[in-house]
């Protein structure tokens, strides 16, 4: 087998024209790095969609090193002579496509991979990289804290926005989503927390090995390793659902009341948004101190503490919108967030707090408990955050939430909640823009005008007029 070269460091860009250039035969063209993301144009690559991660990690808590194999089976898109993957810091061992080791460069956050031979146009191929060394913590713009956080015991990954490539090579953009098998070993009496489903662990030679498979589709932010101590439980719903929570010990009493509700939150989420769309549910409870916030990773939303009850139904409602139907690009994140905050209104309602309409108002009129500026929700329009620092800001959850009242408003509840049901079952498992959203509401509503609703609330800039 040919040895895998590391090329000097030039730009991704000269070295897939160079490479494609120094061969006659080549018929393909590189993929291309980024996908132009409004936020972060360099996420993601062009050329291929990935269908699977096999992801194998071992980890030294004591030494902070991670060593990784990630095995990408893809889909060539266009006819390739060289692509790229995704992957911020770590050292890369060697980088094979389909057996046989090809060329490969790093330039920033790009790992630009050259096969040994072309890849047609709807070809299905295996590349395989081994990497190794410490996993960054990222600092977003908004200057939050993602990528690989050390704990007291261990360590979590957390990916959202881009997080996730500090601990693995891939397409990391949330329109490329894939099934995942991720294996983790770690020193005995650690625990290894994935995302999906327990399918094996074993002990040996002081280590132990746990796997972790997810047959759904799932953004690469919303994969996660969780490393520690933990106390597991695994019960069911009363419709048999494997529910798993994993919670460090320090967290147990302060998160008991709150993790038993899972089975009735997730009952009322059925009952208002549709079948659960994952085959588990459940939950990870850490100290992370870095983290600060809570995170909708896929079957097993990750809180950085205890969490109210309010949180946890946002995040679970997460698991409908935004994680089984996820935003096309960053620019949608409002489709994600404005559901989950709604989500809690809704709850509220119906648990004999504010009804939906007085939450609204409290908003619109600056008198709200649910952000510490009450200007801050006029910032800018939902659909259109100003910046990458502000993809998370209020706009994006409360006036993106106020929207959906708006949609309830105009449609009465019948048809709202067949909006809402619908939507998760049209999209399942798939990606979806804002544009695509309207256009739905319009199709399910088609005798109803819209326009002031996506003009003023929507896209609009300022405070609307008084409702």
């Amino acid at each position: 087998m040919p040895r895998s070269v590391r090329l000097v460091p030039v730009s991704a860009a000269f070295l897939a024209l160079a490479l494609t250039a120094c061969d006659g035969g080549v018929h393909g063209t590189p993929g291309g790095y980024g996908v132009q993301d409004p936020y972060f144009p360099r996420a993601g690559n062009g050329g291929y969609d990935v269908t699977h991660y096999g992801l194998t990690l071992s980890y030294e808590p004591g030494r902070h090193h991670l060593t990784g194999t990630a095995v990408i089976t893809a889909r060539a898109t266009k006819d390739l002579s060289a692509f790229d993957l995704d992957l911020r810091g770590m050292d890369v061992d060697a980088v094979t496509v389909e057996g046989r080791g090809a060329h490969w460069n790093r330039a920033g956050q790009e790992l630009t991979v050259r096969p040994h031979d072309d890849l047609d146009e709807g070809e299905t191929f295996e590349a395989t990289v081994r990497y190794s060394g410490t996993p960054e913590t990222i600092t977003d713009p908004d200057g939050s804290k993602e990528g690989w956080l050390r704990t007291a015991d261990g360590a979590l990954a957390l990916g959202e926005p881009t997080g996730s490539m500090a601990w693995f090579p891939g397409n990391h953009h949330p329109s490329d989503k894939a099934s995942y098998d991720i294996t983790v070993t770690v020193p005995k009496g650690l625990q290894a927390v994935s995302n999906g489903e327990p399918s094996r662990q074993n002990t040996t030679g002081g280590r132990t090995t746990f796997v972790w498979h997810t047959a759904e589709p799932m953004a690469s932010y919303l994969a996660t390793v969780a490393i520690g101590h933990y106390d597991i439980a695994r019960t069911t719903t009363e419709d048999g659902l494997p529910v798993y929570v994993a919670v460090d010990p320090t967290q147990r009493a302060a998160s008991r009341e709150v993790l038993a509700k899972i089975p009735e939150v997730m009952k009322w989420e059925e009952y208002n948004f549709g079948p659960y769309p994952f085959a588990s549910t459940g939950a990870i409870v850490d100290r992370a101190e870095d983290a600060g916030y809570a995170l909708e990773t896929q079957t097993r939303p990750v809180f950085p503490g205890a969490p109210d009850t309010a949180t946890l139904v946002h995040e679970l409602a997460h698991q409908w919108y935004g994680d089984s139907v996820t935003p096309e690009s960053w620019r949608d994140m409002w489709l994600s967030e404005s559901f989950a905050t709604y989500a809690e209104w809704l709850w509220r309602e119906d648990h004999g707090g504010d009804s939906a309409q007085q939450t609204f108002t409290a908003l619109y009129d600056g008198t709200s408990d649910e952000v510490d500026d009450p200007d801050a929700i006029w910032a800018f329009p939902p659909a259109k955050p100003s910046s990458a620092a502000h993809i998370s800001d209020p706009p994006v959850y409360q006036r993106g939430a106020m929207v959906l009242h708006k949609i309830r408003q105009k449609v009465g509840d019948d048809t709202f909640y067949d909006i809402i049901q619908g939507w998760a079952a049209a999209h399942r498992y798939g990606n979806a823009s804002t544009a695509d959203f309207t256009a739905y509401v319009e199709k399910r509503a088609p005798h109803e005008d819209f326009g002031t609703i996506w003009a003023d609330w929507l896209y609009g800039e300022g405070k609307p007029d008084r409702p």
